[in-house]
């Protein structure tokens, strides 16, 4: 990748930048200020290529705190804002821009240019020829019985060479097939292959909450998503509701999960008991949303305790709940 060695720190503005053909993103530096849609050339992880600014690298105001309940989504356009804690009310511009500069230092990724007329065009006619290439390859694939699927094709910008992506439950020797190819295309090619995950990245769609794809807009980390953080939010664990069209677990899983994690440690675990008004309660259900426990007695009878009434104490070391609210509860039966 295009480096640019920092012996001391540097300022700089930062930005988010893609490249929509494969859906590559990345943070790159620059010395000037770029407004969102600028289109640049950097150095992706498969070669130079076009790629188009997005918006300045994330800034918070303030760091996460554990255990805050008042948390706000992050700003749209990836601006530092000047809208307050609330919410933004300057970034409200489609020409959103960076309007400031951060320190930057070490083994930097910079971006190489802003793509002049010639190298935009030249993209364009690239794009054109992509679903021809991708006819072509889909051709020979067939004439080479291989189990693969083609996604994508791509033509690179920086260099005379053409990416075939692809999905294959299994390894693939497709050594003839690049040799047909070449013979084809006459430059180089390459065939990469990608997971259920990838190709619903590259390619886009509606998710089950009919937006678009977290992993094609913005979700790059590459998380591992598990069961149990649907189990740990009480979602249900039917295949269907908690998996995308990807065959995967939802992405959005993982969004709240360790607020789940951290807000659920500090109540009384689900099962165990709870001395309440002269007899053992047992805690049922544990609702994050609402801040309140429940918890079933004898006949049948459940009772809500916010968060704020409960607490453990470390001298018996059992859960107890605030004595004037249970007073007043009972009291009022």
């Amino acid at each position: 990748m295009a480096k640019k060695v920092v012996e001391k720190d540097e300022l700089a503005y930062v930005y988010v930048v893609k490249n929509t053909s494969y859906n590559d993103k990345m943070l790159a530096a620059w010395d000037n200020e770029l407004f969102v849609g600028c289109q640049v050339v950097y150095e992706t992880k498969y070669g130079l290529d076009l790629g188009v600014v997005i918006g300045p690298a994330p800034v918070g105001k303030k760091r996460y705190e554990p255990g805050n309940p008042n948390i706000t989504g992050a700003c749209l356009h990836f601006g530092s804002c000047a809208g307050g804690d609330s919410g933004c009310e300057v970034c409200a511009e489609v020409n959103c821009r960076a309007n400031q500069k951060v320190k930057v230092s070490g083994d930097v990724t910079w971006l190489d240019h802003i793509a002049t007329p010639a190298e935009i065009n030249k993209a364009r006619e690239n794009a054109s020829k992509e679903d021809y290439a991708l006819e072509i390859c889909r051709e020979k694939v067939k004439k080479h019985k291989l189990d693969m699927k083609l996604i994508s094709a791509h033509f690179l910008l920086g260099e005379p060479k053409v990416i075939f992506f692809f999905y294959s439950d299994g390894r693939v020797d497709f050594r003839d097939l690049v040799k047909d190819l070449v013979s084809v295309f006459k430059m180089r090619i390459e065939l990469r292959q990608v997971g259920d995950r990838d190709e619903a990245s590259m390619l886009g769609g509606l998710s089950v909450c009919g937006r678009d794809f977290c992993c094609h807009c913005f979700n790059a980390n590459g998380q591992q998503i598990q069961i149990k953080m649907a189990k740990e939010q009480d979602l249900s664990l039917n295949s269907s509701k908690i998996s995308g069209p990807c065959g995967k677990l939802l992405c959005c899983l993982a969004y709240e999960y360790d607020y789940y994690v951290e807000e659920k440690a500090n109540c009384p675990p689900e099962g165990s008991r709870i001395k309440l008004d002269r007899e053992l309660w047992r805690v049922s259900t544990i609702n994050i949303l609402s801040r309140k426990i429940t918890v079933s007695g004898s006949e049948g009878r459940s009772v809500n305790i916010p968060f704020e009434y409960i607490y453990f104490n470390s001298d018996t070391g059992h859960w107890e709940v605030d004595e004037e609210f249970e007073e007043e509860l009972f009291s009022a039966e």
